[in-house]
């Protein structure tokens, strides 16, 4: 069965993401996951090697590549260094494309240089204290006064939240009518009102800045609003299939890495005289976990595929999204399980894994929220 969807011209890159990592990341990690944060360095120095802004335009500093693929193998080689780094896949991609669809040429010369250079840290800000799936229960406002919004609000579980010198903030704002709409504002680091609140410590993904954001009559140019004003949830819902599937390449690639390694220690650990991999039960797992595993390889090049094309609806990246993470969430449970007492050590690389997944069925839309999203596809 045909697993692998990649071209050359991606086996050029996912060289050129491993020799980086290899030398600017891995030797780092630990550190970072001491610290709760990557150090500013990598991010130039990434910028700087071209991993950042590839789908970017080439006039502004990126790489002019519109092919998914480069992200997924971004992620995977991300996955394979043991480097747990959501605020750069979240930069790299998430971020990235709605500065690159939604901006104005102004905006786009103002912005996308330091992002494709890594000398500006991005993120963006939808989740609230009691809005996080339900996009539409957001507080945050944003008030036109003349030529300046003033926005007011708290936004939480905020990746790169800390380092971010730019922040895509989702508010609302009145329609025409009256009734409450969503836009979204670029707000810049420095500008007044703006304040980060603390760290936000983690069970996993400890190398990663995730921390919550206030908005005190912060007063942002009206150029700074992304697109049209009331027009925000169409852009969120717009990006979210894309978002979802860059989730699922982190879910995919991680399943893989906890399968080979736990297959590798199936062979090698002994119990009873023979290697524990040989055992009915366990070979069973392993089996039934290699096909599944197999399967979401599959599925996720398929949407990767239809979403180059444009085609990949919300339902199936809904359908991709849960069933991805929750397999990952299953890999990581019985590869501890056939790790023993190693893997429950902090330290060890299937614990970390393990801690790392379980955020996945939560954020960018909770398990729940993808079965609800099939369920009214299918007229329920």
């Amino acid at each position: 069965m045909e697993t692998n969807a990649y071209e050359a011209e991606h086996e050029d890159f996912r060289a050129l993401c491993r020799v980086f990592l290899e030398r600017e990341a891995v030797p780092y990690h630990d550190q970072w996951e001491r610290d709760g944060l990557i150090n500013d360095a990598l991010w130039k120095k990434a910028g700087a090697a071209g991993l950042l802004g590839v789908d970017a335009p080439v006039e502004h500093g990126g790489g002019g590549q519109a092919d998914f693929r480069f992200t997924a193998v971004f992620v995977e080689e991300l996955t394979r260094a043991g480097v747990t780094a959501p605020g750069l896949v979240a930069h790299n991609d998430i971020i990235s494309s709605y500065l690159a669809t939604r901006t104005t040429p102004e905006q786009r010369a103002r912005w996308l240089p330091g992002l494709c250079s890594g000398e500006l840290i991005a993120a963006i800000a939808l989740s609230e204290p009691e809005a996080g799936s339900d996009l539409a229960g957001i507080r945050t406002t944003a008030v036109r006064d003349g030529e300046e919004y003033v926005l007011n609000g708290q936004k939480t579980f905020i990746t790169n939240g800390e380092k971010a010198g730019l922040v895509v903030v989702a508010a609302k704002t009145a329609t025409p009518r009256g009734a409450p709409g969503i836009s979204l504002f670029v707000v810049e680091s420095g500008t007044p009102g703006f304040t980060r609140g603390r760290r936000l410590d983690k069970l996993g993904w400890r190398a990663s800045d995730t921390s919550e954001l206030f908005f005190d009559d912060c007063r942002v140019p009206a150029a700074h609003l992304l697109g049209r004003e009331n027009a925000g949830m169409g852009y969120l819902m717009g990006g979210l299939p894309r978002e979802r599937t860059c989730i699922s390449a982190v879910a995919v690639a991680t399943a893989e890495k906890m399968l080979a390694d736990t297959l590798e220690h199936a062979r090698t650990r002994k119990a009873f005289g023979q290697p524990i991999g040989s055992f009915q039960h366990n070979k069973f797992v392993l089996a039934s976990l290699d096909t599944e595993v197999t399967l979401a390889r599959v599925f996720f090049n398929h949407c990767v595929a239809e979403l180059n094309a444009g085609r990949l609806t919300v339902t199936d990246a809904a359908k991709l999204k849960w069933w991805t993470t929750e397999l990952q969430v299953r890999v990581a449970d019985r590869c501890l399980q056939l790790h023993g007492g190693y893997g429950y050590l902090r330290d060890s690389p299937i614990a970390r894994e393990w801690s790392n997944s379980r955020v996945q069925t939560i954020y960018g839309g909770t398990t729940e929220i993808m079965k609800e999203l099939i369920g009214r596809s299918l007229g329920l």
